[in-house]
């Protein structure tokens, strides 16, 4: 997610931190201005108006290459730089980068082993990889790589590159790894609310837990999830999320033309969808609209004449 999605969840709380949407390492190195530009938070200490920390992070499969960038990140501002392994996108792995690279874990070694040795000292360094290309065989393998190179936190998304994004994640493959490295490991795949989260933990053991598409399917996940584990009632519907969708297309509007925005809306309207029911019911006439006013008042009059509670 861009900027202004980190803007809107940072506002609406909840996280401990957010990742940006990874830069592509390819031919030469990332220049600084480059990360200043992509990541802006980084110009605020490399965290959120709302104080939530962003981590910076980078896809690649040069090794120097991947070590400059991170080093020009850090100098850009970033505090924190995580790697990206598990991306499943069929351009991204033809060019050598994401989960492709689950299939040799000497080059995750010497990847992470390159940024590690490149970066001031303090800077922490994680990244996030899924149990497998095809398959599952060389999963503890790249692990014990990654770990070796230095790497201090990895997150885990549990299924393959093969497996996409078909259900259900394993999580219990992460709980394995979760009893054999010393790495803080990061459960991903399948969380989008506190019983999922909840299940989870009980399978992996693990205390720490990422949150991606779930966010986007609804965004007071966070809050949400906060909310009931300390006992309380969470107080969100769609017409509080039509106040939230109406400051996100103001926001896209400071950063991109008309025609970009009204795409970022829709498509954010298709995640929606699977978070609350009306938009799921009415998702044909938001996706009609031909302006960004028509969408945001097609929007506003599902919430005032439905405001459900979440699906």
């Amino acid at each position: 997610m861009d900027h202004t999605m980190r803007h809107l969840l940072s506002k609406i709380g909840g996280m401990d931190y957010l990742v940006s949407e990874f830069v592509r390492v390819t031919q030469y190195p990332i220049p600084t201005s480059s990360f200043k530009r992509l990541i802006p938070e980084n110009a605020n200490n490399s965290q959120t108006f709302f104080h939530h920390p962003v981590h910076t992070q980078l896809l690649g499969s040069h090794a120097e290459l991947m070590a400059e960038s991170a080093l020009n990140a850090v100098n850009a501002g970033a505090s924190h730089i995580d790697v990206n392994f598990g991306c499943p996108a069929k351009r991204v792995n033809g060019h050598g980068g994401g989960s492709v690279l689950l299939q040799d874990p000497s080059m995750l070694y010497d990847i992470m082993n390159a940024i590690r040795l490149a970066l001031p000292e303090q800077t922490p360094l994680s990244a996030k990889i899924r149990l497998g290309f095809n398959d599952e065989a060389l999963l503890f393998d790249n692990v014990a790589a990654i770990e070796a190179a230095g790497v201090g936190t990895l997150t885990i998304h549990g299924r393959t590159k093969k497996d996409g994004y078909k259900p259900p994640a394993r999580w219990e493959k992460i709980g394995k790894i979760q009893d054999k490295t010393n790495m803080i490991v990061v459960a991903n795949g399948d969380i989008i609310d506190t019983e999922s989260l909840l299940r989870c933990q009980s399978i992996t053991g693990c205390h720490h837990f990422m949150i991606g598409r779930g966010a986007l399917n609804n965004p007071f996940t966070f809050q949400i999830i906060r909310d009931q584990i300390n006992g309380k009632t969470p107080q969100t519907n769609l017409s509080s999320l039509s106040t939230i969708f109406h400051d996100y297309a103001k926001a896209l509007q400071q950063h991109y033309d008309n025609v970009a925005t009204l795409g970022r809306l829709k498509q954010w309207c298709g995640h929606l969808r699977f978070g609350f029911t009306d938009i799921r019911d009415n998702l044909q006439p938001l996706r009609r609209c031909q302006t960004i006013d028509e969408l945001i008042q097609t929007f506003n009059s599902i919430a005032q004449e439905k405001a459900s509670p979440l699906a």
